[in-house]
């Protein structure tokens, strides 16, 4: 998963810009933190021409100490201590060979600071920040395009749009009226608190508004980073079939809302709402579920109500 297969690399930029922007990248780009700790290589010459190899597989952190003797008559100690988790090899003849060293650590610790940031941020300026989950195609960008048109005269909106490229869905957006911006993640398959972050501080979210923030379509990868929301909403379309919350459960357990879209297709489907739903509280037994319609409107009133309620 997105701890270990490397997508959006540290020092990798991402791009945030409102519809009809030009992209210009010192302006509106912001590097990826490092979020990840990456195998790395490390080089060390020595001065003295005494060949030498030694090997030292490390499990745990424990001192190292070496006493070299100079021809001077005095030595020195040179104590260090190693921290990672793989072996590693070096030898020495005027020379040097190296391998790779990795170490292990929380690759989710910084984002997960920022994270808490965020949801204070959130907290404190009375802002409702929703994070929408789903695969491809589930149909999150047109709901949420319904559900703004519905609301937008009752409650502020501010939407961050999450794609590896285009700007095809802030422009969808920017049509309704209510202010938006692009975050383009190139590799990443996944929108994180790093980026939510910058978005926010481009959009000036005011006080009491929503912030509806559509993460990149992928039911894996953005389980794993939590972008200091409040509500997690996992969408997926009857068109997926009944089972995705059994064959991705840490998106269906970690959300808060599940929304059913495109009912007005079940007649033409084998599909089961009974079933998904008894899939999904397998999983996640508090979740709360919406089904809909977003491209007919049925379903949409206890949806819409809801969120008027919040």
């Amino acid at each position: 998963m997105c701890d270990t297969c490397g997508c959006g690399q540290p020092g990798e930029k991402q791009i945030i810009r409102f519809p009809g922007e030009k992209e210009d990248h010192l302006a509106h780009t912001h590097e990826q933190p490092n979020t990840h700790e990456h195998a790395h290589i490390h080089e060390h010459p020595h001065t003295h021409e005494h060949p030498h190899t030694h090997e030292h597989p490390h499990t745990h952190e424990h001192p190292h100490t070496q006493e070299h003797s100079h021809p001077h008559g005095h030595s020195h100690e040179n104590s260090h201590s190693h921290g990672h988790s793989h072996p590693h090899k070096h030898s020495h003849d005027r020379g040097y060979e190296t391998t790779e060293l990795r170490l292990d650590m929380d690759i989710l610790g910084k984002n997960n600071l920022m994270a808490e940031r965020n949801r204070g941020y959130f907290e404190a300026k009375q802002i409702r920040a929703f994070n929408w989950v789903s695969s491809p195609g589930s149909g999150k960008t047109t709901l949420l395009e319904q559900t703004i048109t519905r609301l937008k005269d009752k409650k502020s909106f501010y939407i961050i749009e999450g794609d590896q490229q285009s700007m095809l869905d802030a422009e969808r957006i920017d049509k309704t009226g209510v202010p938006v911006v692009q975050v383009n993640t190139g590799s990443g398959c996944h929108l994180d608190a790093h980026m939510v972050h910058e978005a926010v501080k481009k959009l000036k979210v005011q006080d009491h508004a929503f912030l509806m923030i559509e993460n990149v379509g992928n039911l894996i990868c953005p389980s794993l980073f939590d972008l200091g929301e409040q509500y997690r909403i996992v969408t997926m379309s009857v068109t997926e079939g009944d089972d995705k919350p059994l064959k991705y459960p840490d998106m269906f357990r970690t959300s808060h809302i599940c929304i059913i879209n495109k009912i007005d297709l079940l007649p033409h489907l084998e599909s089961d709402l009974d079933k998904i739903r008894e899939y999904a509280l397998r999983v996640n037994h508090h979740l709360k579920f919406f089904e809909l319609s977003a491209r007919t409107g049925e379903g949409m009133e206890r949806w819409i109500e809801w969120l008027e309620g919040l």
